[in-house]
């Protein structure tokens, strides 16, 4: 007999807190209000109405929604279920959704109403029969709510930790997306580090601006119901209801990219003056300047950076802040608190190595690749095991970003590899708009690169040379590749001309980024 094991499953944390915190507030989501043991109710029941579908261990059931309790119950109901959570960037172009209902083998889309024109589009392009199943009552029945009410409750258990949770597409480097296959373990563990670094309690309130879509909301979902917090969903990111969320609904928790700590930052609903409590808020990408750090903390907010990628579940590295750093001047606090951090407390300790695989220096100048392992690392890419291959070649996943480490054992980035784009904490290839631009009868060839940009971070800009005697205009160009790409990897701007390149012919994509910064 064994007693001294349970496999880890981060659905659990909800069983709990159903016992636990059976009476309290857990989700907040408009006019509707749930405790915690109507939340585990609901996921039963979706677990049992996905079974009733034809749902079985193992099968994939996907989720097009914006932050509702909809989405949330995904993430206890789906793994309730025995089955894998495939949660939709709903930023996505209907062909790049159906691609990934395909890739995935999807059974099973739940969608919410506002978002109906683009789930039936997405399962008219699908390969396979897809069951669709509506959230809302736009003019008609909620089929997501018939289906929780006829159906009985389910929760099968968790036999192996290192089992399939979800899968969560990103595109990485490359123009089609790969599927990050989690597991169970990773994924309770990374929950855990979350609520340990932002220091979760019962008595959070976590207001839902970072999208659940993304890397499962970064293990959210559970960290949260792990700490029997309450969930305040947000369908979008709009400052004057955040703020007014900040100010009345004593929210005390928030996450989200560079471009919404900038909106909050120099809103006019700002200049009411600071709150009356903290607000824990953590960022990745973008390190925060002097004059933001300064201007958030006038305002009581506190920001934590952090890093990670997809392949991570979300932040890997935390810049862990000492307290005796808050005594410095704002000018150097913005230096350490610029730094990406180290490992979490769930991580291994994250690395820089060089082209060998050896570590660099640990000197502040020397530059590597920052390499990571430990249980917060996805199982491979899903049906790609050639791209799983290559990217833990050793063992070590090889995350693309150069950087160096500190004496102190803190690393800082200093560039990306491959060419990334990340617009809005959105990662855009910058080959896949590339070969959008080469679907337009007049382009000959095109090279995409990042350029600055105040609210977003950086925004793609396309250097294209059109084909002899053919014309095209920088509005027809993009209106093309609307009709392709979700419209944050719509170039803002559009120069022609020819290309630079190497004596080998190559394209150098340095002098464009100089150019961009300047076009």
């Amino acid at each position: 007999m064994t007693f001294d094991f349970e496999p880890l499953a981060p659905a659990s944390f909800l069983e709990r807190a159903g016992r636990v915190y059976a009476d309290r507030l857990a989700v907040i989501d408009g006019d509707a209000r749930f405790t915690y043991r109507q939340l585990l109710e609901r996921a039963q029941r979706l677990a049992g109405g996905l079974a009733a579908l034809g749902v079985g261990p193992g099968d994939r059931v996907a989720v097009l929604a914006p932050n509702t309790h909809v989405l949330l119950e995904a993430h206890f109901g789906v793994p309730f279920a025995g089955a894998v959570l495939v949660a939709l960037n709903i930023r996505l172009a209907a062909n790049e959704l159906s691609y990934i209902i395909d890739h995935s083998g999807a059974r099973v889309l739940i969608y919410d109403r506002e978002l109906e024109a683009l789930a039936r589009e997405v399962a008219a392009r699908a390969g396979a029969d897809v069951k669709l199943v509506c959230a809302g009552s736009a003019g008609g029945p909620n089929e997501y709510e018939l289906l929780l009410g006829g159906a009985d409750p389910l929760q099968r258990p968790v036999s192996d930790e290192r089992g399939m949770l979800a899968i969560n597409y990103t595109s990485g480097t490359t123009g089609k997306p790969k599927g990050v296959m989690y597991h169970h373990r990773g994924a309770y563990l990374q929950a855990l580090a979350m609520a340990l670094h932002t220091r979760l309690d019962s008595d959070s309130r976590y207001l839902w601006t970072l999208p659940m879509f993304h890397c499962n909301g970064w293990c959210f979902p559970w960290a949260v119901t792990a700490a029997g917090a309450v969930h305040v969903c947000l369908r979008r990111v709009d400052a004057t209801a955040i703020w007014n969320h900040l100010r009345r609904g004593g929210i005390t928790h928030l996450c989200g990219a560079p471009t919404v700590v900038t909106m909050l930052a120099w809103h006019e609903e700002a200049n009411q003056g600071r709150l009356s409590r903290p607000v824990r808020i953590a960022t990745g990408g973008a390190p925060p300047t002097p004059t933001l750090l300064a201007r958030m903390g006038e305002l009581g907010l506190d920001m934590m950076h952090l890093y990670g990628l997809t392949e991570t579940f979300g932040p890997a590295v935390i810049c862990d802040w000492r307290s005796e750093w808050s005594e410095l001047p704002m000018a150097e606090q913005a230096r350490l608190k610029a730094r990406q951090g180290v490992a979490n407390v769930i991580a291994q300790a994250v690395r820089v190595i060089d082209d060998t695989g050896a570590d660099v220096p640990a000197d502040g100048m020397a530059l590597g690749e920052i390499a990571l392992r430990g249980n917060n690392l996805m199982l491979g890419y899903y049906r790609d095991e050639e791209a799983t291959r290559g990217a833990c070649p050793d063992g070590w996943f090889r995350s693309g970003d150069v950087g160096v480490m500190h004496p102190d054992g803190y690393i800082e980035l200093k560039d990306r590899t491959k060419d990334v784009i990340i617009s809005g904490g959105e990662n855009i290839a910058s080959v896949e708009v590339e070969q959008a631009l080469a679907t337009h009868p007049a382009v000959l060839e095109s090279a995409v690169v990042a350029a600055p940009d105040e609210k977003w971070g950086e925004v793609p800009v396309a250097f294209v040379t059109l084909k002899e005697n053919v014309s095209a205009g920088a509005a027809e160009l993009v209106a093309h590749v609307s009709g392709v790409l979700a419209r944050y990897k719509v170039p803002k701007r559009i120069v022609f001309g020819a290309l630079p390149r190497t004596a080998t012919g190559k394209i150098q994509k340095f002098i464009l980024r100089e150019r961009a910064k300047d076009s």
